[in-house]
């Protein structure tokens, strides 16, 4: 029998639990990494910076660069978050993901194609041709290597967040988000001064080119790193999942890339080559999503028996509409608080069901599930009483269980054992 849990009033640190990382500070290594891809984006602007103070005009060209590359950045974040809404991936990584993209990433890219481009393809090939060969076959290898190379970091050092294809999407998208914002201050600076055809005409067709019609094909080249690594995350033995996955990525890119040698017509056939990809990412998304339906309705059942979920839990867990209208009904009837342990309470169920998913497919073993079904089931009971807290121990009746058995997270009764063994392998 598992002994009792700790009060709501123990100090405890849910957001430690849920990300699978011992409480506290963070480990060391997450802050040098973060002020490593940082200092990178710095050196990457003062770069774009010399590159505008160079071109005869100033700082200018610079200063409107760079807010109409972050400008539409808020946005394509929150619509790839918005995809990770169900089992959200620790913050710490998805930060370190962006910063790699626009920091490492695109610092050495930028590095290493502007070397290539002077010193290789242009004095071989000559300005025009040395240029286009550079864009369809070099800079794809380059900037896709890269971009999935924090994948595989985190591949290798957190295999376990990988829970399907959408953490790797996920992953991908906001490394290729990172790096796409920084790309465009490189684009915007030499549309507006370029002495050729520059000026504010040239900057709006490329704003709306790049920021307007096109901002997600970085994230999507990378997805196709993402499929491959979330792949190889689950499966023993299945490296070759990442290198065809960074096939995948840089033969997009290349497409798209070589395509605008043919004018219209092949931008044309650009987009629909990318459209139809879109779709298949979108398909590949919507039926991970239904797996991990599946695994929520299948596997925290049998965590009945410990008082903290009943079936109506279970069916509110399955349903992002009605997880978030528990939430907006606990931030009504307790405050803040309460709707922050009502989604401390979700993610733990969540996250519960994927540890037997996990266990079931031998990326655990029977200890490790044990202490991580403890830390989890803990954090169940802590937000439980975190939230009968606000309510003086009264909770009003649960909406989603009026007529049904009751809710397991808006009562009162103890954290009972015993709890489900690990699944057999």
């Amino acid at each position: 029998m598992l002994p009792r849990m700790a009060e709501p009033a123990t100090v405890f640190d849910p957001r430690a639990v849920i990300d699978g990382r011992p409480p506290g500070l963070r480990r060391m290594y997450f802050y040098v990494g973060v002020v490593l891809t940082a200092v990178c984006a710095i050196i990457a602007l003062v770069f774009y910076l010399g590159e505008s103070v160079a071109d005869g005009r100033g700082v200018v060209p610079f200063a409107i660069a760079l807010p109409l590359a972050i400008l539409p950045v808020p946005l394509l974040l929150a619509a790839v978050l918005w995809v990770d809404r169900l089992e959200p991936e620790p913050r710490g990584n998805l930060v370190f993901a962006f910063g790699w993209g626009a920091g490492i990433a695109a610092l050495f890219a930028l590095l290493i194609n502007t070397a290539g481009l002077d010193y290789v393809t242009q004095p071989a090939l000559g300005a025009t041709t040395g240029q286009f060969v550079s864009a369809t076959f070099a800079a794809p290898v380059v900037e896709e290597t890269l971009k999935g190379a924090v994948l595989v970091g985190l591949l290798w050092r957190r295999r376990a967040e990988f829970d399907g294809p959408t953490d790797g999407v996920v992953y991908a998208g906001i490394a290729g988000l990172g790096f796409a914002m920084m790309e465009n201050v490189g684009y915007y600076i030499n549309a507006l001064a370029s002495p050729e055809h520059g000026g504010i005409a040239l900057l709006g067709y490329t704003f709306v080119l790049r920021g307007l019609l096109s901002p997600l094909l970085h994230p999507l080249f990378t997805s196709m790193s993402g499929l491959g690594v979330a792949f190889a995350a689950r499966r023993r033995g299945a490296g070759w999942a990442v290198a065809l996955g960074w096939a995948g990525a840089v033969a997009l890119h290349m497409f798209w890339n070589g395509m605008s040698r043919f004018g219209v017509p092949g931008m044309v056939a650009g987009y629909v080559l990318m459209a139809w990809v879109l779709g298949v990412v979108v398909a590949v998304l919507v039926s991970d999503r239904r797996q991990l339906v599946r695994l929520i309705g299948e596997h925290l059942p049998p965590y009945g028996a410990t008082g903290l979920v009943s079936p109506t839990d279970v069916a509110m867990l399955g349903s992002l509409r009605a997880r978030h209208a528990a939430r907006n009904w606990a931030r009504a009837t307790g405050g803040v608080q309460a709707a922050v342990a009502m989604g401390d309470y979700q993610l733990a169920c969540t996250e519960l069901a994927l540890l037997h998913d996990k266990a079931g497919r031998g990326v655990l073993g029977g200890g490790e599930f044990t202490r991580r079904q403890h830390e989890l089931l803990n954090l169940m009971h802590w937000a439980r009483g975190a939230f009968l807290l606000r309510h003086g121990g009264a909770p009003p009746s649960a909406p989603w269980a009026a007529a049904g058995s009751g809710s397991g997270f808006a009562s009162g009764d103890v954290y009972r054992a015993p709890v489900p063994a690990p699944p057999p392998r």
